[in-house]
C-alpha cells in the first residue's frame, strides 16, 4: 500500500549505546562491542525459522501466470466496483465481503489479495496472535503498524496462514507489502540475506499453494528475487527514477503493474501526459491514483504494446 519508507530514503542501521551514566562499564564495553560486529545491542533476537536464502524456488506448481501487459485495478479501502474493464483486480486480503470475490471470479476477472508481509496491523484479525516480542518499530506516517522481526518462526507460520486465507478466498495471486524491512529502521538487526531467505520462503509457500505472487518495491533486491516471484508491483518508481531497477522482471518475461500517486485526478492526467508513453514503452502497466488508494478515481495508461 505504500513505499517501504514514504518520507525520505531508507536509514541507516543505527546502533544504540545505554546511556553512559547509568550503564556500567561492562555494560557498556558489551554494547561498544556489537556495535562495532554491525549488532542491536537492544534486539533480543529471535527465535530463528532457520531459512535458507539459497533455497531454489519451486520448479512446477500449478496456478495462474500473470502475463505481460496485465491490466489491473488497485483498490484496499472502500467498497469495491467489480465491474471495470481490466483483466485483474489488487484488493485487500481482509476486507472485503465474499460477495466481491465471487463477483469478479464469475466475470474471468483475476484477483490479487494484498497482504503485508512484514508489519503488523493492530486492525487484522490475527494481530493478537503475533507475539510483542516480533512486533518492532512503528511505521512511519502509518499509525497502528510495526515493523516484524522476520527471522521469527512463529512469523512465518502466521504468514502462511495468511496464504492458506488466501487460497480459500479464492484470490489467484498475492501481493507481499513491506518485504524491505532490511533496509529501514525496524529495530530489529535484519541483514540483506535475513530478507531474501524470507520472501524466498514466502514466494515458495505462495507457490505451493497454486497463488502467484507479486514483489512488492524492493527495486534493489529484484536481480536476487526475480527468479522467485512472478510479477512486480510498485509505488512510484517513476518519481523516484527507480524503473530501471524492475527491469530483470521484462527481461524475464514477467509483468510490471507500476502505480504513481496524485493529490486529485486533474495532477493525475497532466502527468500521465508524460508518463505513459515512457510506462508503455518499458512495458509497464501503469496506473495514477490516490494515495488513499480508496477508489475514488483512477487514471490508466493502457495496456502496453507487444
Amino acid at each position: 500500500m505504500r513505499r517501504a519508507n514514504p518520507v525520505g530514503p531508507s536509514r541507516p542501521f543505527r546502533c544504540r549505546l545505554p546511556w553512559a551514566p547509568r550503564a556500567g562499564l561492562i555494560s557498556l564495553v558489551v554494547a561498544l562491542a556489537a556495535c562495532a560486529a554491525g549488532d542491536d545491542p537492544t534486539d533480543p533476537g529471535a527465535d530463528g525459522p532457520g531459512l535458507d536464502p539459497d533455497v531454489p524456488p519451486v520448479a512446477s506448481w500449478t496456478g495462474w501466470r500473470p502475463p505481460p501487459g496485465l491490466t489491473w485495478s488497485w483498490q484496499l479501502q472502500g467498497d469495491v466496483p467489480t465491474d471495470r474493464a481490466v483483466d485483474a483486480y489488487d484488493i485487500d486480503l481482509f476486507d472485503p465481503p465474499d460477495a466481491t470475490f465471487a463477483a469478479l471470479k464469475a466475470r474471468g476477472v483475476r484477483v490479487i489479495c494484498y497482504l503485508s508481509a512484514g508489519s503488523w496491523e493492530e486492525w487484522r484479525d490475527d494481530a493478537g496472535a503475533f507475539p510483542a516480542a516480533v512486533r518492532g518499530r512503528p511505521l512511519d506516517d502509518w499509525p497502528g503498524e510495526r515493523w516484524l522481526d522476520i527471522r521469527s518462526a512463529r512469523v512465518v507460520e502466521l504468514m502462511e496462514a495468511r496464504l492458506d486465507r488466501a487460497r480459500v478466498r479464492g484470490c489467484d495471486a498475492v501481493e507481499l507489502d513491506n518485504v524491505t524491512g532490511w533496509n529501514d529502521d525496524t529495530g530489529f538487526s535484519l541483514s540483506r540475506l535475513d530478507q531474501l531467505a524470507y520472501n524466498r520462503a514466502l514466494a515458495n509457500a505462495a507457490h505451493t499453494r497454486g497463488l502467484a505472487v507479486a514483489l512488492k518495491n524492493a527495486g534493489d533486491l529484484v536481480p536476487d528475487l526475480v527468479d522467485w516471484f512472478d510479477f512486480e508491483i510498485n509505488e512510484e518508481c517513476f518519481a523516484y527514477d527507480e524503473c530501471d531497477d524492475l527491469m530483470p522482471f521484462v527481461d524475464a518475461g514477467k509483468p510490471v503493474l507500476s502505480a504513481e500517486y496524485a493529490p486529485d485526478e486533474a495532477t493525475a492526467r497532466a502527468r500521465a501526459a508524460t508518463v505513459c508513453p515512457d510506462a508503455r514503452s518499458r512495458g509497464f502497466t501503469t496506473l495514477f491514483l490516490p494515495l488513499d488508494l480508496d477508489g475514488t478515481w483512477e487514471v490508466a495508461c493502457g495496456r502496453p504494446p507487444g
